[in-house]
């Protein structure tokens, strides 16, 4: 069974007004490659609640197949985004994978996430993987192993949206003026080495053990890929 993480922050980010959110395919694609292999896959926010970034479903990142489940309000992936779990509410001891979605909405609410932080947290001292994809990694270094009481990612390589990334979408300004933190400089800060792709939309991934972490919305769908592979290889 499967934990999929969903940003519960809707609020003004980008430069022209527009709110930043869920980034839809960052869940879409990892929710299909998870169903797929044969899991039950829970949708939770930290409050139960979620709005979509504009932005991530511009033409640039959605398919057709992609517009149709947007699209078709009665698809299996709508129906759970409708009725969000609170994570709170769940029990977290009955998962063996937490796979954080993303959207730079993430830089805002899943640092302070304590129910979803502590289902990641659970999954990891049961043995379980814990995956996330572009701005997801924001999690990371609050998710505590509770055998060492540092984060999970310390010691660790992985990755996640680039600072490069940023500065090309034209939000880095907008980043340090709310002192929102990049994901390079949380993984860092918290004892990870960070990795990059050559180019910030280029899809990449990395596990490390039972973490798994990709770099952008190119790479949802191999990181849900690898986490599968590296739960299967528990």
């Amino acid at each position: 069974r499967a934990l999929l993480a969903i940003t519960s922050y809707h609020g003004a980010f980008y430069p022209n007004g527009d709110p930043t959110g869920l980034f839809f395919t960052e869940a879409l694609h990892p929710y299909n490659v998870l169903t797929a292999a044969g899991f039950q896959v829970d949708l939770a926010s930290e409050t139960g609640s979620y709005g979509i970034d504009p932005h991530s479903l511009d033409k640039m990142f959605m398919s057709d197949a992609d517009f149709a489940v947007y699209n078709d309000k009665n698809s299996e992936f709508m129906r759970k985004l409708a009725t969000l779990h609170r994570a709170s509410d769940l029990d977290a001891d009955a998962y063996g994978v937490f796979f954080a979605s993303a959207g730079h909405a993430t830089l805002f609410d899943y640092p302070k996430a304590a129910g979803l932080i502590g289902i990641a947290e659970s999954v990891w001292a049961r043995g379980g993987v814990v995956a996330a994809v572009c701005h997801g990694p924001a999690i990371l270094p609050h998710v505590i192993d509770r055998a060492t009481g540092k984060s999970i990612i310390d010691g660790k390589t992985v990755t996640g949206f680039t600072d490069a990334g940023e500065v090309e979408l034209n939000v880095m300004d907008a980043i340090k003026e709310l002192d929102l933190v990049p994901i390079s400089s949380g993984a860092k800060a918290a004892g990870a080495t960070y990795k990059e792709p050559a180019g910030p939309f280029d899809d990449y991934t990395i596990t490390d053990g039972r973490l798994v972490t990709g770099t952008n919305p190119a790479s949802a769908h191999s990181t849900a890929a690898k986490t599968v592979e590296a739960f299967e290889q528990l």
